[in-house]
C-alpha cells in the first residue's frame, strides 16, 4: 500500500510528467532534427558520422512507435512505484533517470545555444517534478541514498531504454537497422 507521504501523484505522476514531456518531443523532434542537422554537423565536426546517419534515419513514424515503447517502460515503473509505496528500485531508478535525462536535455540546449526538443518541458516539468517526487520519497523515509554510481546507472538505464525503444520501433516499422 502507498505510504501517505508517497501519494499517487508522486508515483503515477512520473508517467503523467513523462507523457507531457514526450508530447513536446513528438511535436518537435524529427522535424527539428531535419532542419538543424546541417548546423549540428558544422558546430560539432568531431562527432562520428554514424551519429548523424542515425539521427537522419529516424522519421516521425519510428519516433512515435519508440515513444509508445518507452510508455510501456515508464508506465510499468510508475505502477511498481505505486504498488510498493515508492520503495520499488525500478520506480526510483526510473524517476532518477527521468530527472537526469531532463538535465541532459538542458545541457543539449546549452550546447546548441537555443531550443532543442524536450528542453522546454525539462526545465518546466521534468526536473521540478523529479525533485518534488524525490522529496516526497525522502519525507516518507523510502528514498534510497543516491551514490555517484547511481547517477551513472540512471543515465545508462535511460540511454538503454531509449535504445531498446528505438530498436522495437525499427522492428515494428521495418526501418533499417544500424
Amino acid at each position: 500500500m502507498t505510504h501517505p507521504a508517497v501519494n499517487s501523484l508522486a508515483t503515477y505522476g512520473l508517467f503523467a510528467a513523462w507523457a507531457l514531456h514526450d508530447a513536446e518531443e513528438l511535436a518537435t523532434g524529427p522535424r527539428w532534427i531535419r532542419e538543424h542537422l546541417p548546423v549540428l554537423r558544422k558546430r560539432f565536426p568531431d562527432a562520428p558520422e554514424s551519429l548523424w546517419s542515425l539521427m537522419e534515419s529516424v522519421d516521425e513514424r519510428e519516433f512515435a512507435v519508440a515513444v509508445g515503447a518507452m510508455a510501456t517502460i515508464v508506465g510499468a515503473a510508475a505502477v511498481a512505484g505505486h504498488r510498493s509505496g515508492g520503495r520499488s528500485g525500478f520506480y526510483q531508478g526510473a524517476l532518477g533517470g527521468f530527472g537526469l535525462h531532463g538535465l541532459v536535455h538542458l545541457g543539449q540546449a546549452a550546447a546548441f545555444r537555443g531550443y532543442t526538443p524536450g528542453s522546454a518541458t525539462s526545465a518546466l516539468l521534468v526536473v521540478p517534478f523529479t525533485l518534488w517526487a524525490r522529496g516526497r520519497l525522502r519525507r516518507a523515509g523510502v528514498l534510497r541514498p543516491t551514490r555517484p554510481r547511481d547517477v551513472l546507472t540512471g543515465l545508462a538505464t535511460a540511454a538503454a531504454a531509449t535504445v531498446v525503444s528505438h530498436a522495437v520501433a525499427r522492428g515494428l516499422t521495418g526501418a533499417p537497422r544500424f
